[in-house]
């Protein structure tokens, strides 16, 4: 099951990638590499979805993509560092790992 969870964790950030890109791309191969982040974090997200509660699954993933969006505006291209919005993002995470911890998992060969 660990696997599945990887592969969330892959299409978050694939997630941020395609974010960024959506603002920042110019060029037609920063387009490109935008569109083949969009198809892949996608196609992790609904695969880890057919082992994993889409609910879950989904809420992980924009959790995740959220942070990760976050920390790049502000490592990357110097956005203000607002304590409160941290706060908040961290509030995000705590309930994403919450739904985690309390989620069933089907066994591994099940699709629902």
């Amino acid at each position: 099951m660990k696997k599945q969870w990887l592969k969330v964790l892959i299409a978050s950030i694939f997630e941020v990638s395609w974010v960024i890109g959506l603002t920042h791309a110019t060029e037609w191969y920063e387009w490109i590499f935008t569109l083949i982040s969009i198809v892949l974090s996608f196609y992790l997200m609904i695969d880890a979805g057919r082992y994993l509660p889409v609910g879950t699954v989904y809420a992980v993933f924009v959790g995740l993509g959220a942070f990760g969006t976050v920390l790049s505006e502000i490592v990357i291209f110097g956005a203000p560092f607002v304590p409160l919005k941290i706060l908040l993002i961290v509030l995000i995470l705590v309930g994403v790992a919450g739904l985690k911890i309390v989620t069933d998992e089907k066994s591994e060969g099940e699709v629902s």
